[in-house]
C-alpha cells in the first residue's frame, strides 16, 4: 500500500505537468496547494523544498521525497 501526495502551486507548470503524468499513468495522489493552506506550506520547508513540485510516497516502512517533477525517478518508484 501507498500513498502519493504532491504539493504544488497554482501558477507552477510543472507542477501542473506532474499531476497530468499521475492522471495520464492511473495514479492517484493527494495535491496539498501550499498558497491556499499554510500548513500546507510549513509540510513542505518541513521537506526540505524551496520550490513545487514536492512530491512524498509513503510506503508501509518508509517515504521518498522527490524534489521537482523528475518523470524517471518517479516512474522507478511507481512502476510506471
Amino acid at each position: 500500500m501507498r500513498k502519493v501526495i504532491i504539493y504544488t502551486q497554482e501558477t507552477c507548470p510543472p507542477c501542473h505537468a506532474e499531476k497530468l503524468w499521475f492522471k495520464e499513468n492511473g495514479i492517484e495522489f493527494e495535491e496539498r496547494d501550499v498558497r491556499k493552506n499554510d500548513q500546507y506550506l510549513y509540510e513542505l520547508i518541513e521537506l526540505g523544498a524551496a520550490a513545487t513540485p514536492a512530491t512524498i510516497i509513503k510506503y508501509e516502512d518508509r517515504e521518498e521525497v522527490i524534489l521537482g517533477f523528475d518523470q524517471t525517478k518517479l516512474s522507478g518508484l511507481l512502476g510506471k
